[in-house]
């Protein structure tokens, strides 16, 4: 897991790194705002962000305003780093597009513990987008039988877009993902067994009620 962080403060910045990567994750450092949105804004941008507040150029709250305005950039989870513990701040944070904040000096199992819960709402948003995907392709797939449908009014065969006839359930496969399965009715069923007894010559296939005038 990719994660990113954005610290005009050297001290604080290399503290971050130590510890992240210590921690395994593959990390990216930015020095300003600026770099940090050419890192998230990219293709292969980093799925949670840690970002300072206050930094020269574009600060974390602009960044978060960016980032959650523009419709092509990535789904990214930001933590917002913030010396500011005052309620109306933080509401002012998450309003911008933060995620979560953490408030310095920070507390490492605290970080730890807000990343990992950063990870898991990530990884369950692209499960969901790929299980869109998957359905969005599933329907993609699905044929449907519309319009008006030529059909022979004795034989039943239906004319296809290439002017030929053919039989029902050979045009319904074609068109739609449909198999046939094929079997008689009851009524068709009656209608066979009474014409093959008034048609055959032995008294045996005659049916009861069906017999012949001697």
């Amino acid at each position: 897991m990719k994660l990113l962080v954005a610290d005009d403060d050297p001290i604080s910045r290399e503290l971050l790194r130590c510890t992240l990567t210590q921690w395994g994750y593959d990390l990216a450092v930015c020095a300003d705002g600026d770099q940090a949105w050419q890192e998230l804004s990219g293709p292969d941008a980093p799925t949670v962000a840690i970002l300072d507040w206050m930094m020269p150029g574009m600060d974390g709250l602009e960044l978060c305003r960016r980032l959650r305005n523009t419709p092509t950039c990535p789904s990214i989870y930001l933590i917002l780093l913030t010396a500011n513990n005052r309620p109306d701040q933080i509401a002012e944070g998450l309003g911008a597009g933060a995620d979560d904040y953490i408030v310095k000096p920070f507390h490492h199992e605290e970080l730890r513990a807000r990343i990992r819960a950063g990870i898991r709402i990530v990884e369950l948003h692209q499960a969901l987008q790929e299980r869109v995907r998957q359905l969005e392709a599933a329907l993609s797939n699905v044929k449907q039988l519309q319009g008006l449908l030529p059909i022979c009014s004795y034989c039943k065969k239906i004319r296809n877009d290439s002017n030929y006839w053919e039989r029902v359930e050979s045009y319904i496969s074609g068109h739609t993902d449909a198999r046939f399965s094929h079997g008689i009715c009851p009524d068709c069923l009656a209608q066979v067994i009474e014409r093959e007894g008034l048609n055959s010559e032995g008294p045996e296939n005659v049916l009861p009620g069906k017999g012949r005038d001697s």
